[in-house]
């Protein structure tokens, strides 16, 4: 489809015309110019781009989806229309359906069934069987079905020894293991942040340590075996400081965080909201500040949405028996503006981060190159509600709020999707 998107200013730090204000032509899926000042064709779109930004489009590495299994919750269809309005062309989605994603049969599934949108959906093949963390998944056999890594999700890897081998075979063929960071027999049943807030709030609390010592582990069996891995959803000051440390001595450790991450703290607990109720769970004010200096620095790589679509009963119950997540799609531009992460770290974080970590194309704002991109606003304020949520799941603290930073116009596969 043809389009022409005058007076945008582009927000890609690979593209040569980074940081201008440009007008660009899309032919056939296809960028055929960028320049200054363009003369509308016949036939072609115009979208009027002043005071927006124009990025690679956006690749969210951590999206959960009920399909299949638990369609109720979130299916491909809605994923990835939530996807779209929220400015993703891409989701790598994680293996936690049923059946879970641990073999080429199912991997071959997600590939199919995904095939035609506008949104890329990349499967993440399962590290185990069952995400049981016993016996390894058919780990090569889904990498040549399209698997672009392998996770248990948020099961973490207890067995070190099972860790080790998997890094080990994984190697072997270059596969890329994300896992996440807890410390089960620290952690306990611990749902909430360990400090004074969970002591007043009458809840257990769990530790930074929890975390911190598994990402430590990993950092040792990467170090050891000379082998990738990624951390998801770091949420402490001190993972921010053990990555930094393993990135200096040459471990090849990557992480993300969770846009939420970035903004909410353990204080917005008080009320027991369980649609604040997330995994890890919400921390301090001086992990905030440390996460956001480790996305500036470097030290975190990526930012996902970390999605995770519930449905009302899992959710509308007492805190202590909610589900852990929050559907996220749409909010982490939002999120991120008010973290205040300017257009260049958007892409960086958002768009281009994530793809380099799965080894995948990394779209670029340049002429010749295939048309791959969101144009957003940084300063539009939009009603989130239940008319513009477009997943199935409702469980987001950020419904029926004013947001601002939003999403115009999407475009990927040759096809559009203009929200302005």
């Amino acid at each position: 489809m043809n389009l022409l998107i005058k007076s945008v200013s582009i927000a890609d730090p690979s593209s040569q015309f980074n940081q201008q204000n440009c007008d660009v032509r899309v032919v056939g899926g296809m960028i055929t110019t960028i320049a200054a000042q363009l003369s509308p064709n016949d036939g072609e779109e115009i979208f009027d781009g002043k005071g927006t930004y124009l990025s690679p489009g956006f690749f969210d590495l951590n999206c959960s989806i009920g399909d299949p299994g638990y369609e109720t919750k979130e299916d491909i269809a809605s994923a990835t229309a939530a996807a779209t309005a929220g400015g993703f062309t891409a989701l790598a989605v994680l293996p936690n359906t049923q059946p879970v994603l641990h073999s080429k049969s199912q991997i071959e599934y997600i590939v199919n069934k995904a095939k035609g949108n506008l949104v890329d959906v990349f499967p993440i093949g399962a590290i185990s069987l069952n995400l049981e963390g016993q016996e390894l998944a058919e780990l090569y056999d889904m990498q040549q079905a399209g698997a672009v890594a392998f996770s248990d999700g948020e099961k973490p890897i207890k067995d070190d020894g099972f860790m080790s081998r998997a890094l080990q075979y994984a190697k072997g063929f270059n596969g890329l293991l994300l896992v996440y960071p807890e410390n089960r027999s620290i952690a306990g049943k611990a749902q909430v942040n360990e400090s004074k807030t969970s002591v007043l709030l009458g809840m257990q609390g769990m530790p930074a340590l929890a975390e911190e010592m598994q990402i430590s582990r990993d950092i040792y069996l990467a170090g050891y075996h000379d082998a990738p891995v990624h951390i998801h959803n770091i949420s402490t000051a001190g993972a921010v400081a053990l990555i930094k440390r393993a990135k200096k001595d040459g471990i090849k450790i990557t992480c993300d965080v969770a846009a939420h991450q970035l903004v909410f703290t353990e204080e917005l607990l008080n009320d027991f909201d369980s649609n604040y109720k997330v995994k890890p769970p919400l921390r301090g004010k001086a992990d905030v500040k440390a996460l956001l200096n480790g996305l500036k620095d470097g030290t975190v790589d990526a930012v996902s949405a970390q999605h995770r679509p519930h449905e009302i009963e899992l959710k509308e119950v007492e805190f202590g028996i909610a589900a852990y997540g929050i559907i996220a799609l749409q909010t982490t531009l939002p999120l991120l503006v008010k973290a205040g992460l300017d257009p260049q770290q958007i892409a960086a974080k958002l768009a281009i981060a994530p793809r380099r970590i799965l080894n995948l194309p990394v779209p670029v704002i340049a002429v010749n190159a295939k048309a791959n991109f969101t144009l957003y606003s940084t300063d539009h304020k939009w009603l989130y509600d239940a008319k513009s949520n477009a997943s199935k799941s409702s469980n987001s603290p950020l419904l029926n709020q004013t947001l601002t930073g939003k999403v115009m116009l999407v475009y990927n596969n040759n096809k559009f999707q203009v929200y302005g």
